[in-house]
């Protein structure tokens, strides 16, 4: 029988113009059958710290720290799996590839999710609906997500409070473009939270992970 994974997406500093140096795309992979099971997991988590709103980089605080970091070690002890590709939008040079920026977009898309992909098994891609990607731009990625593998058997946007392993995937890449393009630091919660995913990463948070790295895996892409 064929394994599903289901793949919940985010995205940081994407927007063209924001005056932020680096664009991450990132996202969180579970095995399907396992997606309740976490979802349970972190559902206790949140009534052990007495956390009742949605889990988001935006709102971390001092107040919610614990909270904050036992769901950061809940993510490393588990099979959960996290993969980000990080962009320099100071190196852009779509004119030169005669591209515009969304096909630029779609292209960085790929090379996040069709990375290390088993042929055998079967892939479902959740957005988070806030994204600007209308049901045509979806099935457009489907499409050529699917041009190496067709693996891909379903991609779809869905609403972030849905899904609580989409929300720690917010998290985790918030703590990954603070650390990148936040160059005056000064919430004490968020960079001890940068510093727990760091540590336990074993890796530098600024570069390329070993192409082996499967927990966390950040590839720095270079556009030539």
């Amino acid at each position: 029988m064929s394994k599903t994974f289901n793949i919940y997406c985010d995205e940081s500093c994407h927007i063209k113009n924001d005056h932020k140096r680096y664009m991450l795309l990132g996202c969180v992979s579970s095995a399907y059958n396992q997606v309740k099971r976490h979802s349970q997991r972190i559902t206790d988590l949140k009534e052990k710290h007495h956390f009742y709103g949605e889990i988001k980089w935006s709102n971390v605080s001092n107040s919610q720290i614990k909270f904050y970091k036992d769901l950061i070690d809940y993510f490393f002890d588990t099979d959960l799996r996290f993969r980000a590709v990080v962009v320099d939008k100071t190196k852009l040079k779509n004119d030169e590839f005669d591209q515009d920026y969304d096909d630029f977009y779609y292209k960085m898309y790929y090379y996040l999710l069709n990375h290390k992909k088993n042929s055998l098994y079967n892939y479902n891609v959740y957005l988070d609906i806030k994204d600007t990607l209308s049901a045509y731009k979806v099935s457009k990625l489907k499409d050529i997500l699917n041009i190496k593998f067709g693996v891909f058997r379903n991609v779809q946007n869905i609403r972030s409070h849905e899904s609580l392993i989409m929300q720690l995937c917010d998290l985790i890449m918030g703590a990954l473009s603070y650390n990148l393009n936040d160059n005056n630091k000064k919430v004490t919660a968020k960079m001890q939270l940068v510093e727990q995913i760091k540590n336990h990463a074993k890796q530098e948070l600024n570069g390329t992970s070993n192409y082996e790295e499967s927990k966390l895996n950040l590839f720095f892409i270079d556009l030539k």
